[in-house]
């Protein structure tokens, strides 16, 4: 069984950075597709970044490209969400997800989730 614990949420003044952290635990999850999602108050949950198990590939939704980074640091079996250039309606609470084995960057399911992490940026 695998445990997402995410980290690194705050409060940050519009314009600023933040990143934001997943660890897993439990089984490895090396090979398996990581993704970021969020969700602000009143909305649904929705796709931010997702990265591959190699880490060469990676996709974003179109609100975020250019600004956000996702990356994954195998030794520490961590991913990470690096947020620059942060808007209002960047607000929300920040999801980590793993797909299953074998699963694609672009096909199968999120079938863990962590707990989420807030992140709230003020003008």
């Amino acid at each position: 069984q695998v445990q997402l614990v995410e980290s690194g949420g705050g409060l940050v003044q519009t314009g600023g950075s933040l990143r934001v952290s997943c660890v897993a635990s439990g089984r490895t999850v090396s090979n398996d597709v990581m993704g970021w999602f969020r969700q602000a108050p009143g909305k649904e949950r929705e796709f931010v970044a997702a990265i591959s198990g190699s880490g060469g590939t990676t996709r974003y939704a179109d609100s975020v490209k250019g600004r956000f980074t996702i990356s994954r640091e195998y030794a520490k079996n961590t991913v990470y969400l690096q947020m620059n250039s942060l808007k209002s309606e960047d607000t929300a609470v920040y999801y980590c997800a793993r797909k299953g084995r074998g699963a694609s960057l672009v096909e199968g399911p999120y079938l863990y989730w962590g707990q989420g992490t807030q992140v709230t940026v003020s003008s």
